[in-house]
């Protein structure tokens, strides 16, 4: 018929391997990146998928862009995860799970640790997902210092902090004590409590946590193609 694109076996074909090589690349770099971080490099994942550096360059041009396809499913996770602790009819007792089970997903995935502290401006629909988090997250925050449980001086941008200190130890003890985390998160989570609270400095500015995000973009092992 007139106008009707003839699709040759061979054509088919094709975009059955770029697709099949798509997805053991993925699958590849979801194992690469949990075991070794953000740092690991882009050969390594090659290696694991067993494709040719080049064939991976053709599916994601940039380091970026491969991480970003990697983690957009737990970056959605991570926000149902706010979701939930947002239908808790109790909003101390969801504030505290939330924050527990985020730094959950941290500790069982030292890629995620890393995407949780890192901005990839160029991938908007990524950090769209991000900023959709950060709106849930304060929501979240509000209605737990509305019972007077969560102290009234904690906001957001500490909860970039606690993920920060969560990567720090989940990098410093790896298989030695692995369980150091859930310490931690316990100390801080008790910390947070309104009873608890104590003067503290000033928290950094939401310009400011963006800049720091930003410049561990820059850093080694998260620049593209790194």
């Amino acid at each position: 018929m007139p106008g009707t694109k003839i699709v040759s076996t061979g054509d088919r074909e094709l975009r059955v391997d770029a697709e099949r090589n798509r997805n053991r690349v993925l699958a590849a770099a979801r194992e690469v990146f949990a075991e070794q971080g953000l740092q690991a490099p882009m050969a390594a994942v090659a290696r694991r998928a067993g494709v040719g550096i080049a064939t991976l360059f053709r599916r994601f041009p940039t380091k970026d862009d491969l991480v970003t396809a990697v983690f957009a499913d737990k970056m959605r996770a991570c926000t149902q995860i706010i979701d939930e602790a947002l239908d808790d009819p109790d909003a101390w007792h969801g504030f505290r799970t939330c924050v527990e089970r985020v730094c959950a997903m941290q500790a069982a995935d030292r890629g995620f640790t890393d995407v949780l502290t890192v901005a990839f401006p160029a991938a908007t629909a990524f950090e769209a997902e991000r900023e959709r988090a950060v709106a849930r997250l304060s929501e979240l925050i509000d209605r737990a210092k509305a019972t007077g449980r969560l102290r009234a001086d904690f906001v957001h941008q500490d909860m970039i902090m606690v993920l920060m200190a969560n990567g720090g130890v989940l990098a410093a003890t790896t298989e030695a004590a692995q369980d150091t985390w859930r310490r931690l998160v316990a100390y801080l989570i008790q910390s947070f409590a309104a009873e608890a609270a104590g003067p503290l400095p000033d928290p950094a500015t939401p310009d400011e946590v963006a800049r720091a995000l930003l410049r561990r973009t820059a850093a080694p092992g998260c620049t593209p193609c790194g």
